[in-house]
């Protein structure tokens, strides 16, 4: 939790100066997780449990700024094993041969009120394609054992189809079991690595 929220007031006019530094995402304090229609009544919702990523703030020219993230889609996580099972199998993430799912910014666009357009390449198996996702700047501040943290949210949407994972069933009723469109949802608190200076002898 942060305990002082924006303590650095910052303005719509891009003022992030002081958020500039390297990051590192938090998984316990973060969520990679996805929504998905399912039997053309209701969404399905699940989350991946282990994954890494790193964020370059530029506070400056938040244009510059970059992002990477590492998922380990065996994580996957439902709340039903067997779904779970299956999602994880050779039918969808094959995760025995392709254990990560990796995303790498290629650049962001300010779009004003902490509003922005992250762009970058979302590989799943063994597709590499460029998805576009809305983030929002959460705040920033220091947390309870004064680490210096800033906070994310992000939505995409997906044709899981485009990455190749396309099984599904038809129903009695007509459509399909599973939708092929795919929201990525995320909540990222991350943590700024400080630089330990030495002074010189």
């Amino acid at each position: 939790m942060l305990r002082n929220r924006t303590q650095n007031s910052l303005s719509e006019t891009g003022r992030y100066t002081s958020l500039t530094g390297l990051y590192t995402i938090d998984p316990v304090h973060s969520t990679i997780g996805f929504s998905v229609r399912h039997a053309m009544i209701s969404n399905v919702r699940g989350k991946f449990d282990a994954f890494e990523g790193l964020l370059k703030l530029d506070g400056s020219r938040p244009e510059r700024s970059e992002a990477y993230a590492s998922i380990q889609t065996q994580s996957l996580d439902t709340g039903i094993r067997d779904r779970d099972t299956h999602l994880t199998g050779p039918d969808f993430f094959d995760s025995a041969v392709f254990p990560l799912m990796t995303f790498r910014s290629t650049g962001i666009v300010p779009v004003g009120n902490d509003m922005f357009r992250l762009v970058g390449n979302l590989k799943i198996k063994d597709i590499e394609l460029p998805i576009d996702l809305e983030i929002t700047f959460g705040g920033a501040g220091q947390d309870a054992y004064g680490q210096h943290r800033v906070g994310f949210e992000g939505r995409a949407t997906l044709q899981r189809s485009d990455w190749g994972l396309t099984w599904n069933a038809a129903l009695e009723t007509g459509g399909v079991l599973i939708s092929d469109k795919v929201t990525l949802m995320l909540d990222i608190s991350a943590v700024r690595q400080e630089q330990q200076v030495s002074a010189a002898a």
